[in-house]
């Protein structure tokens, strides 16, 4: 439909949309529209039609037209804006709604509401629907970490209130959180944990109240930042009592008992692969080569459920956790230590019990006979990445320290890429994002940050752990009997369509059916811009494309590995999914595929997927939260510093950009003052009005850091401009200094759209990097 068209329907639909109550005759819109003859006429009425066929509007008894009535009320998430409006989402196809701060109820961030519908969207404008929350359905603030400001005995004594504290969030920075005086008494400057007593209301707009529970220190104290974010994503930091008494309990090696029932492969060469700061060790592997020529692998996975049995204290605690949380300097475990890196550690020279995924696997990468059973092991070698990198190179003295080794890891560098290139083939998406890793000293202290690179042991593991994974799913997938997979549903419809144009745009052919996507046509991508300077980007939009990964009792596949059948089979320390999958793995041997035992897993594994999920997702968010807190700090040293950097997000209000250390910040569209720039939504790049110049995604940028606000985890760079740029900056500012002063003040300062809103805070948030290497691994292997 040409473009002259699409803009009548929008017009037409604008007029609806601003008075939805009204009725009109085809010859009053034209009227409104200013439209008259018999052409004018003729497109009105095709306009109303498809309005019409689209069901935004409808046609009365009386020849009228009206807006179709919306769905009366819908629930969904408030994402709050710091300037009091906000968006609900409240469907996976339509736009979120923009709430008007008037419309919120005084909603917080997070809470789950009811809204109704007042505007419809308008598609051939792209503008969204527009709401009024009804009801605040749950709130998802009951506790609050905030920095805490004392008031005076006189204050005390007038108000009730011992102070208040402010969070460092900016979601809900705005607020102030009085604290009544039965609490605890905190001292200035203390971050502390509050629990929400009274939410905003109309008499109270922007200020709750609560009572303060738990003093973590004071601001300034090492570590008190990291833990404060901790405290605030309901982590606990601290074991309860009796879940410690219950882990001291336990034997700290195997018993002649528990060997029963078990294959012996304590003889078997096995060993560990990890990071050089592990202490932590779930999985063993082991390679050799069949009289057939096939590959024999075997891995072996800490046995933690004979250990953590079901529905006691360590159990239970470890499913409130979910997860391990791994963050710069220290780990918060799912398990006591003594487990984790005790006897559930599969540490060199001592007997482990665990679960074994015996597979023959071919030379077209096929695993052509497996077998999965309980089992006890010794590793003979704890093995390092490095180590095993540099051997696979060539490294003479470790190649002759590790002599007896050398055979069988060149066998598995052969596995892994057979078992590569069968995944490549089946068109699992291959991303190689850029990992960062914080050093910090011994006071918590960001020092330096360093790119981690990926070498052959790294990707070598991650292929032995897919290859259980899968396994492991299979099997139970085909027996047609209730069982926990990780999934990967398809994108989004509209997210891939914004992709392929985005790439398209870049230059990048796209190949395939976008009514039928496959993970190939984003691999085929991928390879086009390898090892080119829109590498980075591409991937960062590919991954903003992308679903989330969740847990679910239903086997959805995973899109990103192109894999029929996934679980997550290979970290029951650190996950508990991977536990639960264990536990069933155990209760089907003993119990068989019983209608009973059925019936019993079906009924727990909803919550189960649902639960972990969502503590899944609070643990990333604590451990990016940390990460952007301590490259905050290490930029603070550096402002008035100059870097090269590459924008990787461009917005209303300004460009975001990363620098080649994973650090990003924001170009605030008010620190572009060489011209007045316009954002252009369809192509995701800011224009100068009077200069021309264009700014988009991939685009190389020097930049200058002018702040880094820790406590708020923002950093805003400006771009370097060049001498000829600068001069033209500085008589455009002093020409609208003139201008404004001959307004009497009138006017308001700055260039460009004067929105001040950040979208998620520091773009550090988008960021998915991980410190630690094990703790989710590259598509989530380990």
């Amino acid at each position: 439909m040409p473009d002259k068209e699409n803009k009548l329907i929008a017009d037409i639909l604008e007029v609806f949309r601003s008075n939805p109550d009204r009725r009109y005759k085809s010859e009053q819109i034209e009227d409104i529209l200013r439209m008259h003859g018999a052409s004018a006429f003729k497109r009105v009425v095709k306009a109303l039609a498809v309005l019409e066929g689209e069901s935004k509007i409808s046609l009365t008894n009386k020849d009228e037209f009206k807006m179709a009535a919306p769905e009366t009320t819908v629930e969904g998430e408030f994402k709050g804006n710091d300037k009091g409006f906000g968006f609900v989402r409240y469907d996976e196809v339509e736009p979120d709604a923009f709430i008007a701060r008037s419309n919120t109820l005084h909603a917080v961030n997070g809470d789950v509401v009811d809204v109704k519908i007042t505007k419809p969207s308008n598609p051939w404008i792209d503008k969204g629907p527009e709401g009024e929350i009804t009801k605040i359905v749950e709130r998802s603030l009951t506790k609050v970490v905030g920095e805490f400001h004392p008031y005076s005995d006189s204050q005390v004594e007038k108000t009730g209130f011992y102070g208040y504290i402010q969070s460092h969030e900016k979601k809900i920075a705005s607020y102030m959180i009085f604290i009544s005086d039965k609490g605890l008494h905190p001292q200035m400057g203390d971050m502390v944990q509050v629990s929400i007593d009274e939410y905003p209301n109309d008499k109270h707009p922007q200020s709750m109240e609560g009572t303060a529970l738990e003093i973590i220190g004071n601001k300034n104290d090492p570590g008190v930042d990291i833990m404060s974010i901790v405290v605030d994503n309901d982590i606990n930091p601290e074991f309860p009592s009796e879940v410690l008494k219950a882990a001291e309990e336990i034997p700290d090696h195997v018993l002649d008992s528990e060997r029963e029932g078990r294959k012996d492969l304590t003889d078997n060469m096995v060993i560990t692969i990890d990071g050089d700061d592990s202490k932590d060790f779930d999985d063993a592997v082991g390679v050799d080569m069949l009289p057939n020529g096939n590959f024999h692998l075997e891995v072996h996975i800490a046995d933690v459920t004979h250990y953590v049995t079901e529905g006691s204290p360590i159990d239970q605690e470890a499913y409130a956790r979910g997860t391990s949380t791994y963050l710069v300097d220290r780990v918060i475990p799912m398990l006591p230590f003594r487990l984790s890196n005790g006897i559930c550690s599969l540490n060199p020279n001592e007997d482990r019990l665990a679960l074994t995924c015996d597979m023959e696997i071919n030379h077209q990468g096929d695993v052509v006979k497996y077998d999965i059973y309980p089992s006890v092991i010794r590793s003979k070698y704890r093995m390092t990445y490095n180590n095993v990198n540099e051997i696979l190179k060539g490294d003479e003295l470790l190649t002759e320290e590790y002599a007896p080794l050398v055979p069988m890891l060149k066998n598995m560098a052969d596995l892994h890429e057979i078992l590569f290139n069968k995944r490549h083939e089946r068109g699992a998406i291959d991303f190689e994002e850029t990992e960062a890793q914080i050093i910090v000293d011994e006071n918590g202290k960001p020092i330096d940050i360093k790119l981690r690179e990926r070498g052959t042991s790294e990707k070598m593991i991650e292929s032995f752990m897919l290859a259980a994974n899968e396994t492991v799913a299979m099997n139970y997938n085909l027996k047609h009997v209730p069982f926990l997979y990780r999934v990967h549903e398809k994108p989004d419809d509209e997210k891939v369509k914004n992709f392929f144009e985005f790439v398209a745009a870049m230059g990048v052919p796209v190949h395939g059916n976008l009514k039928e996507i496959t993970p190939k046509m984003f691999q085929d991508v991928l390879a086009k811009v390898v090892d080119t300077p829109e590498e980075p980007v591409v991937t960062i939009m590919l991954l903003r494309s992308m679903q989330q990964a969740r847990y679910s009792d239903n086997p959805l596949g995973h899109f990103g590995l192109a894999a029929k059948y996934y679980t997550h089979f290979t970290s029951p320390i650190r996950r508990y999914p991977d536990l639960m999958v264990h536990r069933m793995i155990h209760s089907y041997a003993v119990n068989g595929f019983t209608d009973d035992e059925q019936a019993k897993w079906k009924a727990k594994l909803p919550d189960v997927a649902e639960h972990t999920s969502g503590r899944e997702r609070i643990s990333i968010n604590a451990e990016r939260a940390v990460d952007d807190l301590k490259k905050t700090e290490y930029m603070a040293d550096q402002v008035g510093s100059e870097f090269d950097a590459v924008v990787s997000s461009v917005t209303s209000f300004g460009m975001f950009i990363q620098l080649d250390n994973t650090v990003e910040g924001l170009i605030h569209i008010s620190n572009m003052k060489d011209d007045f720039y316009e954002y252009d939504e369809k192509s995701m790049s800011m224009h100068g009005r009077g200069t021309g110049k264009t700014f988009k995604v991939g685009q190389a940028i020097k930049v200058k850091l002018i702040r880094a606000d820790v406590e708020h985890r923002q950093i805003d760079f400006e771009r370097v401009l060049t001498p000829e740029e600068q001069e033209q900056a500085d008589k455009r500012e002093a020409e609208f200094k003139k201008k404004r002063s001959m307004q009497h003040g009138r006017g308001r300062g700055g260039h460009g759209r004067h929105n001040d809103k950040r979208g998620n805070g520091n773009s550090n948030n988008k960021s998915h990097n991980n410190n630690n290497h094990k703790r989710r691994g590259k598509y989530e292997s380990r």
